[in-house]
């Protein structure tokens, strides 16, 4: 089954947005189940933010076992997941967006800062 991963900066970027995370997905990729590792959750805890929603995130999200091969860095851990599962992330972050579009793989951003576009 098709899921989005959530890089941490992505989670900030559509709760400061305001979008409704379900309903956007659907609109922009046809589905709406998220998974997340480990590390996104200690970034955003990180960032001490009580708005960022993050037991919403845990609601929704399955969380994945961090690839062991890749390092500890986050967008490692979610670049190998999306190399292996052919999913997208959720992601602002530019490095990470480079990355994917030399992997000729999709990313989800937050666009104009009312809803979703996948890339």
């Amino acid at each position: 089954m098709k899921k989005v991963l959530v890089d941490a900066c992505g989670w900030v970027a559509v709760i400061e947005a305001g979008i409704n995370i379900d309903l956007a997905l659907l609109d922009c990729c046809g589905c709406k189940d998220l998974a997340i590792v480990p590390n996104v959750i200690s970034e955003l805890e990180s960032l001490k933010n009580s708005k960022l929603m993050i037991s919403m995130l845990e609601s929704k999200a399955e969380m994945l076992v961090a690839p062991t091969d890749t390092g500890k860095h986050t967008d490692d851990q979610l670049f190998a997941l999306a190399v292996q599962n052919n999913w997208p992330i959720l992601t602002v972050d530019t490095d990470l967006k480079r990355r994917l579009s030399k992997s000729n793989l999709h990313w989800v951003e937050v666009s104009g800062r009312t809803h979703l576009r996948m890339v």
